[in-house]
């Protein structure tokens, strides 16, 4: 089966909207593409063009988006692309959809924590996201930053541990 496959690097336009169907969950959202060029003339990079994706995420997908994305954040998108036309209004409208097949936010310009989803886990048992601090943090405040969330992911872990029942043979 031939399918045009993409891999889009972008920012978060829209908040996700997530709806639980008889199919399982879905959520779409729109991706903000622009394209960066060197300006010789100017001799600074300069912003080109925005593309407009929809990308739409099934399934476990879609359970992570809603719980990982907000407007604004930058993202790498990987899917099938599907260009749609309609008519309204009298007009012919083109779009661009991204049925994604993954999903995660882009490490060159910024960080992320993992949190491995469990199955049966729903997006309110996730522990809510602090906001981000879009300022530059100074060395040490990121030294002790990072210990903080060091001793919240070993202190998370020895809690699962825990709660897992013992595997008996």
């Amino acid at each position: 089966m031939n399918e045009t496959t993409v891999c889009v690097v972008g920012n978060v336009a829209t908040q996700p909207v997530f709806r639980e169907t008889a199919m399982g969950a879905s959520a779409r959202f729109r991706l903000a593409v622009t394209q960066r060029y060197w300006d010789r003339e100017k001799n600074a990079w300069t912003d080109g063009h925005t593309n407009f994706f929809t990308v739409w995420a099934n399934r476990a997908l879609a359970t992570n988006v809603q719980a990982s994305i907000s407007v604004g954040e930058p993202l790498v998108v990987r899917g099938r692309l599907k260009i749609r036309t309609e008519q309204r209004d009298g007009q012919s409208r083109t779009g661009a959809d991204i049925e994604a097949t993954a999903i995660g936010h882009d490490l060159a310009r910024g960080t992320a924590a993992f949190r491995r989803a469990h199955k049966g886990e729903t997006p309110s048992e996730t522990p809510a996201r602090p906001e981000p601090n879009w300022e530059t943090e100074p060395a040490a405040q990121a030294a002790e930053t990072a210990q903080q969330q060091q001793g919240q992911w070993e202190q998370q872990h020895q809690e699962q541990q825990h709660q897992e029942p013992a595997l008996v043979t």
